[in-house]
């Protein structure tokens, strides 16, 4: 049965965009409604991060236990190999997705959101339709929309989704281990998931267009990933495209395109990591008089689009197309409809890759800054040196942190880091950023010992010209 609801504020999207607003919406006291087509959390949580932290988790924990046979490592061992139960992985990082998918379900009941499931349609910027799911038929109008309908797997033109070809939303889901894992894609999606299943006993085989991997970052940062892909015995096609599929009774083959010629690889599963673009089909853009920045939907610093009391967030306005940044922009919204003079307007925006050894970077690489014609300095400080990394063998990997300032006042403009566990100093680095933080302020500040965070800390000393540890 049809029924008609008016709001204050609607949210379309229940990702960590959406959901966030909705949240901080009705802790204003606005009367606000959020439309979900799935599962609460969006990609983020059900199909993304969440789910994909889970299993580089336990592929962690299998390599560890695995390292232990034979002679062992730090005096433990075991006499046979551990086993591998994926399909009971799977339902255990299931567990952790369903904890946190029930847990935002509560948050926004106790904000008093109340929340439609369905597939929503706008018909204009103030009435939204649901035309599929439990509660179909519904029409909402609001006063306020705030678009939140996230992102999608990129596909690639001769690879389409089906068959032995899989998106990243498949790969989180596998009843089986592959034989052989082809990954096409050799940015933080695929090689995440490439590692993890390298670790659970899969051969893997990356495919990459450009040169190197992980082109978005410098090939410092990214060589002590390459060194563990090589180590662990992954085969990587640098510089190759791939420019044909057949599938046969015997699984895929692929046929690349590269500087050498051509070859074939097969494949098992293939696992298609080109990217993600924004979710705007399907639900009604064609009905909103949207200025459009390319794909995405054109804002301003409140996140307001070009239609009045319609506003847009997460990857549907941009990169870098990261949860937090969602978040920190649903944040902004809900307050600005509120009436706070608020603007989404970060200095740096962290980005970490859960790759072996992880990589975490916050404000400007080197090469951005000198192609911003700054006077720069840095100093970088190796794992090798720090006691911490040496007690968790984590030392021997080639990681480090490093510090990016200006020259003349030492303001900082970037930090990076790869090593074990560098997401989690993620934060230290956004704030000093956000901070206006100057080199002395760091070298001035106690870092608990022993800690990898020390590691900054020295980083910043060897800029300076004094460091204590190497």
């Amino acid at each position: 049965m049809s029924a008609s609801i008016n709001t204050k504020v609607l949210v379309v999207g229940g990702g960590p965009g959406g959901y966030v607003a909705a949240i901080r919406a009705g802790q204003l006291g606005l009367d606000c409604v959020l439309i979900e087509a799935d599962r609460l959390g969006g990609t983020c949580l059900t199909r993304g991060c969440i789910p994909s932290k889970a299993l580089i988790h336990a592929a962690a924990k299998l390599e560890a236990i695995t390292g232990c046979v034979g002679a062992g490592s730090c005096g433990i061992s075991l006499r046979e190999p551990p086993a591998l139960d994926l399909a009971q992985t799977m339902r255990w990082k299931d567990s952790v997705v369903s904890k946190l998918n029930h847990g935002v379900a509560g948050l926004l009941k106790r904000a008093k959101v109340r929340v439609l499931q369905g597939t929503a349609r706008m018909k204009n910027g103030k009435a939204c339709e649901l035309v599929q799911g439990p509660d179909a038929g519904t029409v909402v109008h609001a006063e306020h929309l705030i678009l939140a309908t996230g992102s999608v797997p990129v596909e690639l033109p001769g690879l389409p989704f089906g068959g032995a070809v899989i998106s990243s939303t498949e790969a989180l889901s596998l009843a089986a281990l592959p034989a052989h894992l082809v990954v096409v894609g050799a940015g933080y999606i695929g090689l995440e998931l490439g590692i993890a299943y390298r670790k659970f006993g899969a051969r893997v085989t990356v495919i990459e267009a450009a040169g190197r991997i992980l082109p978005s970052y410098d090939e410092e940062l990214t060589q002590p990933v390459r060194r563990w892909l090589q180590q662990a015995g992954v085969t990587l096609h640098l510089g190759a495209k791939v420019i044909g599929l057949r599938e046969t009774a015997d699984g895929a083959r692929l046929k690349l395109q590269s500087a050498a010629g051509e070859s074939e690889v097969a494949a098992d599963r293939i696992l298609v990591a080109a990217g993600r673009k924004p979710a705007t089909s399907g639900w009604g853009l064609e009905n909103l008089a949207l200025d459009m920045n390319g794909p995405f939907i054109k804002v301003d610093a409140q996140c307001r689009s070009s239609m009045r009391d319609v506003w847009a967030i997460g990857d549907l306005t941009g990169e870098p197309m990261l949860a937090h940044k969602a978040s920190a922009q649903g944040h902004v919204v809900a307050e600005a409809i509120a009436g706070s003079r608020r603007q989404f307007d970060p200095v740096a925006i962290p980005a970490v890759c859960f790759t072996e050894p992880e990589i975490v970077s916050a404000g400007l690489l080197p090469e951005q800054a000198a192609t911003q014609g700054l006077d720069s300095i840095t100093g970088q400080f190796p794992f090798a040196a720090s006691g911490r990394a040496l007690s968790m063998e984590a030392a021997d990997s080639g990681g480090f942190v490093r510090v990016l300032a200006r020259r003349d006042n030492h303001r900082i403009l970037g930090i990076q880091a790869v090593g074990a566990h560098v997401s989690e100093l993620a934060g230290e680095f956004t704030l000093a950023l956000e901070m206006g933080a100057v080199l002395e302020d760091i070298a001035g500040t106690i870092h608990q010992h022993p800690t990898l965070g020390e590691a900054l800390h020295e980083s910043v000393l060897r800029t300076l010209g004094h460091a204590i540890h190497i």
